[in-house]
């Protein structure tokens, strides 16, 4: 599969770039990205949450009344769930939510969500660009001349550019990773994926293909 290479000013450079078949032309697999999407939101989770439990609860012990003889139940401390203000039964403790993953299941994942991103011609191959400064109305021109205004955008650069992240931060519908950074959800998330030139090369060393 070929796309076309243009600039930040949205014109045909007149160069082609070659998608790797064995990247982006591998028939999709759905349950792989549901399980990589799944661990990606799974760790983004604290996990903090923490009630406390009977033992936990500051409070007399003393006994409220005797054990039988009341015709309602017993009852051997105001710390008794059943109480207001008592412990609460099998609360949430902290926890990690994450689990593992198999490499080649990730990569799997990672792949199968470029193929679908490149069967709906979701995938932009820009030529290789900097920015003088961090300007945050230099990348929204860009997205203009590219057609990816107010579009939930992702840009791979082949190694970090702290000039392009900078200008991207304020902006909540584009996300700037390296080519060794992607994830599936971030993929998936995205409406188009735009690749820097240098960075769709990348992309067999990191799959080793």
């Amino acid at each position: 599969m070929e796309l076309n290479v243009i600039n930040i000013k949205g014109e045909d450079t007149g160069r082609k770039v070659e998608l790797n078949e064995q990247i982006f032309g591998i028939e999709p697999n759905d349950h792989a990205i549901y399980l990589d999407v799944k661990q990606f939101l799974a760790n983004q989770r604290q996990g903090t949450h923490k009630s406390k439990e009977r033992a936990e609860i500051v409070g007399s012990t003393r006994k409220l009344k005797r054990q039988k003889g009341t015709g309602t139940a017993r009852a051997g401390s105001i710390k008794s769930p059943i109480f207001r203000g008592g412990g609460r039964v099998f609360g949430p403790q902290p926890r990690n939510y994450g689990f593992k993953l198999n490499k080649k299941l990730k990569a799997l994942a990672r792949k199968s969500a470029l193929a679908y991103k490149a069967k709906a011609n979701d995938i932009v191959v820009v030529e290789d660009f900097n920015f003088e400064a961090p300007k945050t109305k230099e990348l929204v021109m860009m997205k203009k001349n590219l057609d990816l205004l107010n579009k939930k955008s992702l840009i791979i650069l082949a190694a970090q550019n702290n000039n392009i992240y900078l200008s991207s931060r304020n902006l909540q519908d584009t996300s700037v990773v390296t080519a060794s950074e992607i994830s599936t959800y971030e993929i998936m998330r995205a409406k188009k994926v735009v690749f820097v030139e240098s960075s769709v090369k990348n992309l067999e060393e990191i799959f080793k293909i």
